[in-house]
This record gives C-alpha cells, sequence and structure tokens, in this order.
C-alpha cells in the first residue's frame, strides 16, 4: 500500500460498497485516519457523483468531499465473474459496508455467509433505513424520509409558524454516519479480542430515533410520565441580536449567570427567582432572552465579545457560511486548506480535525475517478495482468478512460 497513507487505521482493510452520503461519508473518515478504504463502484460510478457544482460530469463538489481518502474499482456485481472479483477482495479485507437492501444482496449471493465463507474474520456491516426485523424493514429511505419519521420537520414547525421544515444539513446521512465508524470499530475491537468476524446492521430510523428521543423524551422518560415531552431549553433559544450582528452563548452555571448581569449592567437581576437556578431559567427562557435581548442591541457584536470574555463568558459572534470559511481559528490551524486534484485542479477541502500525539493521520488521496484504480486494487489481491484484461473484456470490471489522462499529466 502507498507510502504517503498513516494514522491510527492503518493496515486495516475497508471494501466500501455503499453509495450516496452516510456509508461514503463514513468510510471517508476511517480513510482518513489511515484505513486502505477499496471502494467499490457499479460501472456507471456512485450517483452521488454529480451531486453538487462540478468542473466534469461524475466529479460533482458533495462526491470531492465525501470520497476523498479512497481508490475506487468499478465492478459489475451482477456479473458472476465480477461477483467473484469482489470475494476475492474480501478474502484478506478487514470490514465491508454495503447500504443496499439485504434482500439485494441476497440476490447478489453476497449475504453474510458467502463472505463468511471465504474470510471468518471479516466485519460485515449493513447501513439500512430500518432494522431487518420491523415491518419497515424492505422500505428505501432517504434522508428526507428519515428526518420526517423522527419528527425533526414537526419541530421545525413550531419555530417556522407552523410550516414544517426539514433541517438545512443531511443530519440523518452524517449522524448515521459518525454512529457506523464507531460500529465498525467497536465490531473490530472486539474481533481482535476474540478473533471472531460478524454481522452489524446500522439502521438509519432507530439511530435517529434515539438521537430525537433521548433530547425530548423530557417529562415521557418516567413511567407514568411527570411531565409533556420536548425539551425546554433547545426548543426555547436563538441567537440574540446585537447593534450590528448576533452573539451565541449559553451558560450552564449559576456563577456565569451572575457575571453575566454585572457585564450587561443589569446587575439587579440576580435577585429575580425566575433566572436564580438552572431549572427556573429553562422554564422561564423565553422570557428571559427577551430581557436581555434589548439590551445586547445597545452594543456592536465585537464590543460585547469583549467584555464576555474577561468576564470568561462562553461567546462567538453567529456566524454566516461565508465568514465560517474566513473564521481565524480555522484558518490559524489549517483547517481550510487548499488542495491539488489531478482531474479537478484546486479545490478547497477541510482537515481531519482530530490530533495524535502518535499515530497522526496522513492521507493525501484525492477523490477517485470511476474505477481509477482498478488495476492497482486487482494487480495488489494477486490477480494477473491477464486475468485483468479478461475482465475488463467481459464487462465485469471497469476503469474510465479519463485515467490515462491523468498519467499524461
Amino acid at each position: 500500500m502507498s507510502s504517503e497513507v498513516s494514522g491510527p487505521l492503518a493496515g486495516f482493510t475497508i471494501i466500501d460498497m455503499t453509495s450516496e452520503l452516510a456509508g461514503p461519508y463514513a468510510a471517508r473518515m476511517m480513510g482518513d485516519l489511515g484505513a486502505n478504504i477499496v471502494k467499490v463502484e457499479p460501472i456507471q460510478g456512485d450517483g452521488q457523483r454529480n451531486s453538487g457544482p462540478a468542473r466534469r460530469r461524475s466529479m460533482g463538489s458533495q462526491f470531492l468531499h465525501t470520497n476523498r481518502s479512497k481508490r475506487s474499482i468499478a465492478i459489475d456485481l451482477k456479473n458472476p465473474a465480477g461477483r467473484e472479483v469482489l470475494l476475492t477482495l474480501c478474502k484478506t479485507a478487514d470490514v465491508i459496508i454495503y447500504n443496499v437492501r439485504p434482500l439485494a444482496m441476497a440476490r447478489l449471493k453476497l449475504t453474510y455467509d458467502d463472505v463468511a465463507a471465504v474470510n471468518a474474520r471479516i466485519v460485515y456491516c449493513g447501513i439500512c433505513g430500518y432494522g431487518s426485523d420491523g415491518p419497515y424493514q424492505d422500505m428505501p429511505a432517504y434522508d428526507d424520509v428519515i428526518q420526517g419519521m423522527t419528527a425533526m420537520p414537526a419541530l421545525q414547525a413550531e419555530l417556522t409558524g407552523g410550516k414544517p421544515r426539514y433541517l438545512p444539513l443531511n443530519v440523518v446521512d452524517r449522524n448515521s454516519g459518525l454512529v457506523l465508524v464507531q460500529t465498525v470499530l467497536a465490531a473490530l475491537l472486539f474481533r481482535e479480542k476474540t478473533g471472531q468476524g460478524q454481522a452489524v446492521q446500522l439502521p438509519l430510523f432507530e439511530t435517529l430515533a434515539e438521537y430525537v428521543l433521548s433530547e425530548h423524551l423530557w417529562g415521557r422518560t418516567f413511567e407514568p410520565p411527570i411531565g409533556p415531552m420536548k425539551s425546554l431549553r433547545v426548543m426555547n433559544r436563538w441567537p440574540l441580536k446585537t447593534r450590528d450582528g448576533y452573539v451565541c452563548f449559553w451558560f450552564a452555571r449559576d456563577s456565569q449567570y451572575e457575571r453575566f448581569w454585572d457585564v450587561i449592567e443589569r446587575s439587579e437581576m440576580k435577585a429575580d427567582k425566575r433566572f436564580t437556578t438552572r431549572v427556573s431559567r429553562n422554564e422561564h427562557l423565553v422570557e428571559f432572552l427577551n430581557t436581555i435581548e434589548p439590551e445586547l442591541m445597545k452594543k456592536d457584536t465585537d464590543d460585547w465579545i469583549i467584555l464576555f470574555r474577561r468576564a470568561d463568558l462562553p461567546v462567538m459572534p453567529m456566524h454566516t457560511l461565508e465568514t465560517l470559511m474566513e473564521d481565524p481559528h480555522l484558518r490559524q490551524v489549517g483547517f481550510i486548506r487548499k488542495v491539488e486534484h489531478p482531474s479537478e485542479g484546486t479545490l478547497i477541502a477541510t482537515s481531519v480535525p482530530s490530533r495524535w500525539s502518535k499515530s497522526k493521520p496522513s492521507n493525501n488521496r484525492h477523490a477517485p475517478l470511476i474505477g481509477e484504480h482498478t488495476f492497482e486494487v486487482l494487480l495488489e489481491a494477486g490477480l494477473a495482468q491477464a486475468e485483468i484484461d479478461s475482465l475488463v473484456a467481459a464487462g465485469a470490471v471497469h476503469r474510465s478512460p479519463e485515467c490515462e489522462l491523468l498519467k499524461k499529466k
């Protein structure tokens, strides 16, 4: 494997059969940490390839962000020879992740039993819409569908005058991708201790239902209930307007609130019983915010930030997407960076946010063209060039003709 790859997951090989966002995002994070990610795509490529603005077809902006740190091999899994290629790759892989429905994997003869027959130590991980033991198990699912199923638009409707709205982020896919990484790593840890591979399933619906309900069960946590559902604080908060913008803050301790009243020159409010404890503040949060916002509108954002920081109170300005890109902290730590892609030119990319004292991740693999690494991966798997040429001729594997152009640059 290339010497340019290092990090805590170096040495682990993950077959990424997923498409769209949740699975590819998870695989990219593991690739960023040094895992050898082999992205298995259909001959025509991952459907997400054309998501977002692009300089060329099949290399859209969202694909570039969620598929770096990978190598691509294009396989027709409906072709028996293509299926055999995948099983060959699985023989030496640590993990295979997929996001088609289990019935589709069965039709391809790529069930856990099929894969475990060639590698009993493999972690076989499926990300699906709904758990396989419930009535929705065979239904398709996407981010919008699961947001609706987990009450997110209904909660938004209470904040937008009655109109349900999806959150302006693929929160289902991205949160599930994070949980998928955790799930895969836990299964690998189990295997390292016991030597046993296993099948693991991560359903989007149940994952996000836990996400929402653990926040909003509130009084329904108890049986019988001791109050209504919905977190009072989460449902009743907003950035506060200043003279020229907005500030964002939250205080957890009573002592912080006492300093806050001094900062805004309303020390007499320390005696107001509505705001003296965390419980009472949550119960009267709207009144609290309506009380302090007129005070904050008397000064500019920068002036308030200086005063808040002198009092050791957590506060930051509210960014827009544009100002987030120019944030001085992100710039100084190198989080926003320019990278050169061999076919797409100069790109703006994010860095791995975690810090490591001993196993610093270093993976400079660009988001690949369709099947860019088909020959490379198959040669590593022990196939001879003549065998690879035969697979190409049979339509079992593919490599984009554009890949040849990269060699000439």
